[in-house]
């Protein structure tokens, strides 16, 4: 007897053990990734259309999850859209608006005095990594930060490569405004995926990850190994830069190593991954056909991204979504999923988590944009922007449902846009639609309030007409 007693003590304990196995399973926190890009364009990369930029890696990655067409950042340019993303606030919340300063092209041109831009985000913002080391994960930065002159000092418990520089000045060593330690890599965008495997190598608790390389960044300075492919392909659609497609191409490649050893580790399919852009990408460098423009601009090209959510069992694979969205949801989603709900952040974005899982398809609500300074223009010749002086002038912007409308505060100039009819944002429909126009800009109008969003209207001295 003593024999099937033993085996039954032996099966009870097997059984136990599975369900403690189960229920650690459920009760596991995820795994937080945010990959984002810096300067990539909506179209640069081959799950958004493009048949030169090689991407089999970011390809692969998106057909696991869901792509949004209508993704957006909520700013055109590096600094502020960073800002909203870890704040998950409008930009006149934090009021960086810009790299500084907000002077930006000659003064005589400029027929308004901008509002002053902010530099540093300010300590009294709470942000992703604050809220989920505070929960319990391990926080690393790796890439460009472009917030501070130190990521640790905002949440992060490891800082790969970050500071208040936008830019490297080099990809190549010594990469001199870019502290790194020496590693078996020399390109920047290898080396910072080396340390950033390494830190996925230690870590024994659930992680945030915001993996933020400077590439597609400028200065252009091609992967030589990969450089001669891209001189062989013909050019498409206003692309055809073939050191700019080696850099795509690398990123792409370091993209696949992270992948590899998330699932090496067996950390995949508790991951949930987020991928996009800040901002448009870099117009005369790479061109998003048939987007309007390209970043430092608020026609399409400077703001939609490629954009998609990718985490195993919770959100289908092989799925699209035209749902509008903006980076501003990435914190309240992530939020949603780490299952983090005892907080009072006062946040701007949405919850994607219904969408993300197929229990609704739409999303009623407008999406703004806000830009009281001055961009100037980088190339006078060949530009899609609203005049050839400036990517953008002061201005705000409002998407609500397929219409867009652009206001621009020196003239009180309003574009009216249907979006869904006209992508690439060429037929100004605000003259034969006025009262779509004035519906627009009734709300846009009841934002500035609501946000306190600073409008500039002091004249400058010095503006020649």
């Amino acid at each position: 007897m003593r024999f099937p007693i033993m085996l039954s003590v032996a099966f009870m304990m097997t059984l136990c053990s599975c369900k403690q196995q189960t229920n650690e399973k459920k009760n596991t926190k995820p795994n937080i990734l945010v990959i984002n890009i810096d300067d990539m364009g909506w179209k640069d990369v081959g799950f958004m259309g493009s048949e030169y930029y090689e991407t089999p890696n970011i390809d692969n990655l998106s057909s696991l999850g869901m792509v949004f067409t209508n993704g957006y950042a909520s700013a055109s340019n590096c600094a502020p859209s960073r800002a909203c993303l870890m704040t998950g606030q409008w930009t006149p919340r934090h009021g960086i608006y810009t790299v500084s300063p907000s002077t930006r092209g000659k003064s005589q041109h400029r027929k308004l005095i901008p509002t002053k831009n902010t530099h540093t985000l300010s300590k009294r913002h709470t942000i992703i990594p604050e809220v989920l080391r505070n929960s319990g994960y391990k926080t690393c930065h790796a890439g460009k930060w472009h917030l501070s002159d130190n990521p640790k000092a905002y949440g992060f418990d490891i800082n790969i490569g970050g500071g208040h520089n936008g830019l490297p000045k080099s990809y190549y060593p010594p990469y001199i405004n870019v502290e790194m330690e020496k590693g078996n890599s020399e390109y920047l965008t290898d080396l910072i995926m080396e340390k950033t495997i390494a830190f996925i190598d230690t870590i024994q608790k659930p992680f945030f990850l915001y993996y933020s390389p400077y590439a597609v960044h400028v200065p252009i300075m091609p992967v030589d190994s990969i450089l001669p492919k891209y001189e062989k392909k013909t050019p498409w659609e206003g692309q055809g830069n073939p050191e700019y497609a080696s850099m795509v191409d690398n990123l792409d490649r370091n993209i696949g190593l992270l992948v590899s050893k998330l699932k090496e580790k067996q950390m995949f399919d508790n991951t949930l991954i987020v991928f996009t852009s800040d901002n448009g990408g870099l117009y005369g460098i790479t061109k998003q056909k048939p987007l309007r423009a390209g970043k430092g601009s608020y026609y399409e090209g400077g703001i939609r991204e490629p954009f998609f959510y990718v985490f195993k069992d919770k959100i289908k694979a092989h799925t699209k979504s035209d749902v509008p969205i903006t980076n501003l949801d990435i914190f309240p989603t992530i939020l949603e999923y780490a299952g983090i709900t005892n907080t009072d952040l006062a946040l701007d974005g949405n919850n994607l988590s219904s969408i993300l899982e197929s229990k609704t398809e739409i999303l009623e609500r407008s999406l703004y944009w806000h830009f009281p300074i001055y961009l100037q223009a980088y190339n006078k010749s060949d530009n899609e922007n609203r005049d050839p002086l400036f990517r953008t002038r002061p201005g705000s912007v409002i998407r609500k449902g397929d219409w867009k409308l652009h206001y621009y505060f020196e003239d009180k100039g309003v574009e009216l846009y249907n979006v869904h009819e006209d992508i690439g944002e060429r037929n100004n429909l605000a003259a034969v639609n006025p009262e779509k126009a004035k519906e627009l800009l009734m709300d846009l109008e009841e934002w500035w309030k609501n946000t306190n969003a600073p409008i500039p209207q002091d004249l400058n001295p010095e503006y020649i007409r």
